[in-house]
């Protein structure tokens, strides 16, 4: 099969050409996102393959339908992005990678934590200085501390297991808990009761309709005064002008984000020889005590092989049988 593949970097092409080699799929790279104006250049394609920030909303689908794509494959976990509904109706198929390794994630969420614990940062920068001074550069000990962790899924799991290494009284909130979770003493509570115990909380939940801003103005004031807050989710868990005034009020101790929601226009992109016209992600960067990263939480070498890998084997499945492994559609996700 012919596959356009949006959004590429050097690294993407690298992974996804040892994964398909022997594969007889003729992969097309473009730099460019996703969207109706670059719709065209899908063209020719059998298959079409996505990331994060690409624009597979309806309009989108339908575009690339009328010139025969019959299968979307994304090169993540996430589908937010994608209109299932319009994929349905167009017949469209689309699948994704359920899990690349949540070990990537869960550790960049460790180095988030104890990097704003400690400043590391901070430090990092006072020393090529010559400034050795530690005033400013206090942290805590993380061991008994509550850490509350929204989502225990792969992800979430593997925060929870490292989390209760580090010594902490680990909490959680999910529909479905994990039994491995409960098998190494984490509490399930109520997300109000995590929201107002925690010294640290962190997202790993998938974007929905009912967790779109779930840390909104009224879930800080529910929270302990100077809480940890990280978000390697997705961004729009997060409502960032809340999180804002909750960093003015000293409500938010210390934020740490790979991922913001209104990133499309910023990350995975060198852009520091322009001026960045987002006035909201200029004030978070302005605060001490806030550390953010490009969405690089999944980026390692063993998680660029599981996406291309799977990536792969999906395009592969459908070219052969008609469905692809890791379909995902209005119907799997209502169960």
């Amino acid at each position: 099969m012919q596959i356009a593949v949006f959004s590429t970097k050097p690294y993407d092409r690298r992974f996804l050409e040892a994964a398909s080699a022997g594969s007889g799929h003729r992969l097309v790279y473009f730099e460019a996102k996703l969207s109706v104006e670059t719709c065209d250049l899908a063209a020719g394609a059998d298959a079409v393959c996505t990331f994060v920030n690409d624009d597979v909303s309806g309009g989108v689908l339908a575009s690339l339908s009328a010139k025969g794509i019959k299968l979307i494959v994304l090169r993540s976990a996430g589908f937010n992005n994608v209109d299932l509904a319009a994929a349905k109706v167009l017949d469209i198929t689309v699948a994704r990678v359920p899990a690349y390794s949540p070990h990537a994630v869960a550790e960049h969420t460790l180095a988030l934590i104890l990097a704003l614990n400690r400043k590391t940062h901070r430090a990092y920068n006072r020393v090529r200085e010559g400034n050795f001074a530690l005033e400013g550069l206090l942290g805590f000990d993380l061991a008994g501390k509550t850490v509350g962790v929204v989502g225990t899924g792969k992800i979430g799991g593997v925060v929870c297991k490292i989390l209760v290494g580090f010594g902490c009284k680990v909490i959680a909130y999910d529909l479905q808990p994990n039994p491995a979770c409960l098998d190494i003493g984490v509490t399930y509570v109520a997300i109000d009761e995590l929201f107002s115990s925690s010294d640290i909380i962190t997202l790993h939940c998938p974007l929905t309709p009912v967790t779109h801003h779930l840390i909104n103005e009224a879930a800080l004031t529910r929270m302990k005064r100077a809480v940890m807050l990280i978000n390697t989710s997705r961004g729009a868990v997060v409502d960032t002008h809340a999180v804002l005034k909750g960093l003015k009020e000293g409500v938010i101790g210390n934020l740490g984000l790979d991922v913001y929601e209104e990133e499309a226009d910023l990350f995975f992109e060198d852009l520091s020889g322009r001026f960045i016209d987002d006035d909201v992600f200029a004030r978070l960067l302005t605060f001490p005590n806030v550390l953010i990263t490009g969405h690089q939480a999944f980026f390692t070498k063993e998680a660029l092989t599981n996406i291309a890998e799977t990536t792969i084997a999906n395009v592969t499945s459908f070219e052969k049988t008609g469905s692809a492994m890791h379909e995902v559609s209005v119907e799997k996700i209502a169960r």
